[in-house]
């Protein structure tokens, strides 16, 4: 059975454009994704970066949320070390209030930036070593039980909670808490077989959920010609480019990357993206279904990040995905 498809949206700010023309851009965007019938849209918290403006995570779902009708929207995640867990049921209790049944809460434990931000944020830094204790206070504030301090709103709301992560710590800690599990491989492809394989060997059922569910993002880059998916994505190359090189910008224009990047350079970008498939539709769709025969364990679901410049682009390329894979299922 072909895995369900998800959107992951980083809210990218344009070279020339302002955080407000991102988000516009991304409530265009979701209402593509629903009406391509993609099942969720997620955005993830990051700050101190000039091209993503997704750091007030709660808002944008808001904002989102209220662009759409049935599509479910959430967090990608939400860096829960940056946060009181009560503030976090809170903001979400609220939004599960005005959009019933269609938020999501994805909780990492990252900080989402670099670790000066991250002290101005955090203030007790010892908050990502007590990562498992901060997703226990959280999910327990959604209990439907008389308490010292309850989240209104927040208590008795049946809000699904996903451990998202890089490494092998969440993946476990999915497992055992019986919650579904995200994997970044889109930028973060190393260790991906090792934490579904982790995830599934310490999988207990709970209350949340009976078996393992597994979603997995990648780079999906589709255009009209195999060129043209390669040359849009050659934005998302630039924007990693720039991260070796120690430079921060907005999200820049597709270029000739032969040009930018020495053979060193181009060998780290390209193993960090190892999950970036662009081209066709045919291309794309070809090398999904391979990255899904691949895997040891199955995939549940496959979250798409799309960071195409020109937004008429971006929205063409979810697309055609959405095309591609109706046509062969």
């Amino acid at each position: 059975m072909s895995p369900k498809f998800s959107v992951l949206d980083l809210a990218p700010v344009l070279e020339g454009e302002t955080p407000a023309d991102a988000f516009r851009h991304s409530r265009d965007l979701i209402q593509v994704a629903e009406k391509c019938g993609y099942y969720r849209y997620w955005v993830a918290e990051h700050h101190n970066m000039e091209g993503i403006a997704s750091s007030a995570t709660a808002v944008l779902i808001c904002y989102l949320a209220g662009a759409t009708n049935k599509i479910r929207v959430g967090a990608g995640g939400i860096m829960l070390p940056n946060h009181s867990p009560l503030v976090v049921a809170e903001q979400f209790g609220t939004l599960e209030s005005m959009f019933p049944g269609r938020i999501d809460l994805g909780l990492g434990r990252a900080p989402g930036t670099d670790m000066l931000t991250a002290r101005a944020l955090r203030r007790d830094e010892a908050g990502a070593y007590q990562f498992d204790q901060l997703v226990d206070e959280l999910m327990s504030y959604f209990e439907d039980e008389e308490r010292a301090v309850i989240a209104v709103p927040g208590k008795g709301l049946n809000i699904p909670i996903w451990l998202l992560g890089s490494s092998l710590y969440s993946a476990r800690l999915a497992g055992i808490l019986g919650l579904p599990f995200a994997f970044a491989s889109h930028f973060a492809p190393d260790l991906l077989d090792d934490a579904i394989d982790c995830y599934h060997r310490h999988f207990t059922p709970s209350e949340y959920l009976q078996s393992p569910y597994t979603m997995v993002s990648i780079n999906a880059i589709v255009g009209e010609t195999d060129e043209e998916g390669e040359f849009l994505a050659s934005t998302l190359y630039q924007q990693f480019l720039r991260m070796i090189r120690g430079k921060k910008g907005k999200t820049p224009p597709p270029a000739n990357m032969e040009l930018l990047w020495n053979d060193y350079e181009k060998q780290q970008v390209m193993h960090t993206l190892k999950y970036t498939f662009a081209g066709s539709k045919e291309t794309v769709f070809r090398k999904i279904m391979d990255f899904c025969s691949e895997r040891n364990k199955p995939i549940d679901e496959i979250m798409v990040n799309c960071p195409i410049f020109d937004q008429k682009k971006r929205q063409q390329s979810l697309e055609y995905l959405a095309q591609v894979f109706k046509e062969h299922s």
